[in-house]
């Protein structure tokens, strides 16, 4: 009697990680640009045989940077904090610490259901193209764990291996410019179909809250994007806003849509016009700095620049030129 079920049982087992080998978790985005914001999207397809899976933690790799987690209904966030085994630049600032692992605790994802768990942050620090692991571990409860960890060795496929831990590859920016993220004197950003240039901003004054920004956005594709949002650290929030003539009188209002970028044609936000105002600012923009600013667009993402600040006459001189309209 003991034999048969005892080959029911290993039968059993070499079932289940059958089934698991075609379910990792993975990401859904599985290639990084080096120096740009990644949001690495985790997959979790299923529990811990057939348990409901209540905690997914995922260990963040050298490199992937100043993460941020996306808060989950029902589910409780952890974030443990430690330090990085190198200095990486954020806007100017030197950070050696941040978060080091994720944790989403509390949660309840039934063994028939997938689900994902975000991850945003910087991928820095690199050289050469580079596979970047994040182990995870998923908790069943108090008795079931399912751990992704194992790391492919040099030359090996990592279907090979059991249970991988899932991986992002970060590749260079072309080129082998590494400054191709900011917008240099010397160059527009490319990102995607779009190229990003002229960043300007406007030197403020002491105790001014409020500063304008400008640049030229080139869509080279055969799809209209769309600028639909910019942020940037050293303000509170950033505002497109558009200068239009209203029955003689110059108004200004915000776009909160964003602004289009028709295919095949340059948007410029330059003042007079379509520009950026950023609010609450922390510390007037000085000539000779130059301004952090992530841009986000509809379809081609996201991208880090910088608007070089001006003097405030050079600006304001620049301004003048609407009044013949």
């Amino acid at each position: 009697m003991n034999t048969t079920r005892l080959t029911v049982l290993t039968l059993g087992l070499a079932l289940t990680t059958a089934g698991i080998a075609h379910a990792h978790a993975t990401f859904e985005s599985d290639t990084a640009q080096a120096e740009k914001s990644f949001k690495a999207v985790l997959q979790v397809p299923h529990g811990c045989d057939g348990k409901a899976t209540t905690e997914v933690q995922v260990k963040l790799p050298e490199g992937f940077v100043f993460a941020k987690p996306q808060p989950k209904p029902g589910w409780e966030l952890e974030i443990i904090k430690g330090d990085y085994k190198k200095t990486y630049d954020n806007h100017g600032d030197k950070v050696s610490s941040g978060p080091v692992e994720i944790r989403w605790k509390g949660g309840n994802l039934p063994d028939e259901f997938y689900d994902t768990f975000v991850v945003k942050g910087k991928v820095s620090g690199f050289d050469k193209e580079t596979v970047l692991a994040f182990p995870t571990v998923q908790l069943c409860g108090t008795d079931g764990k399912v751990v992704w960890d194992q790391v492919a060795a040099e030359g090996q496929s990592a279907h090979d291996l059991k249970s991988p831990a899932p991986t992002v590859t970060v590749k260079l920016a072309t080129g082998g410019d590494e400054h191709a993220g900011h917008m240099a004197a010397d160059g527009p950003i490319k990102l995607g179909d779009l190229e990003i240039s002229g960043g300007a901003a406007k030197a403020m004054l002491p105790g001014a809250k409020v500063g304008g920004g400008f640049l030229t956005i080139k869509n080279g594709g055969s799809a209209d994007d769309r600028l639909v949002a910019v942020e940037s650290p050293v303000a509170g929030r950033v505002e497109i806003h558009e200068m239009a003539m209203e029955n003689d009188v110059m108004k200004m209002r915000k776009l909160d849509d964003g602004v289009v970028i028709p295919a095949g044609e340059t948007v410029e936000l330059k003042a007079g016009g379509l520009h950026l105002m950023f609010m609450q600012v922390s510390k007037p923009f000085a000539e000779g700095e130059t301004v952090p600013v992530t841009l986000v667009f509809e379809k081609a993402g996201t991208v880090d620049a910088k608007l070089a600040v001006g003097t405030a006459g050079g600006g304001a001189a620049a301004t003048g030129g609407h009044a013949h309209h």
